[in-house]
């Protein structure tokens, strides 16, 4: 049996252009595509989050609704030292006069290591029985709400969930 192989035709394969062309191509679309991604993967890690808050808001909505005060810090809301409220993605949560600051850290990615998102609360000054609303990073309260505490939110705004951007109208 003899094998033989027709070298002088053409149209089989590709050549060194071709493959270099097709090459470039993914590589500009992989780098369009990966900062989309990244930045869908840190709103992710905020959003995974915001649920630890959930410890100091229930002390703090508690102390509204007994006394209509908010809060100084951990130890009047009888919470543990800020860096020992923790998960995957926080490093720190912390309460100061009624506004809960979750610093992100431990797995979280690079771009939001360090940085504090604010959750404040928002009331009805004159009409304590109505439920504080939690108002997250650069968000506006609710109408005929009054939002408390000092927005100390360091998350670039790009990163921010929707319901914590300011929305521009």
């Amino acid at each position: 049996m003899n094998l033989r192989f027709n070298i002088t035709e053409h149209g089989s394969g590709f050549t060194l252009l071709e493959m270099m062309v097709v090459v470039a191509v993914i590589a500009i679309l992989s780098s369009i595509a990966i900062p989309s991604i990244q930045g869908r993967i840190i709103v992710k890690q905020i959003e995974a989050a915001l649920p630890l808050a959930d410890v100091a808001k229930k002390p703090i909505a508690s102390a509204w609704a007994a006394e209509q005060e908010l809060l100084a810090d951990n130890l009047s809301a009888g919470l543990p030292a800020p860096d020992k409220i923790v998960n995957n993605f926080v490093s720190a949560v912390s309460v100061q006069g009624g506004a809960i600051h979750i610093t992100f850290g431990n797995r979280a990615q690079s771009a939001i290591a360090g940085k504090v998102i604010t959750l404040r609360p928002a009331m009805v000054l004159d009409a304590p029985v109505v439920p504080i609303t939690w108002v997250c990073g650069k968000a506006e309260a609710p109408n005929k709400m009054t939002v408390k505490g000092n927005d100390q939110t360091t998350v670039p705004d790009t990163f921010l969930p929707l319901d914590c951007r300011k929305l521009t109208r």
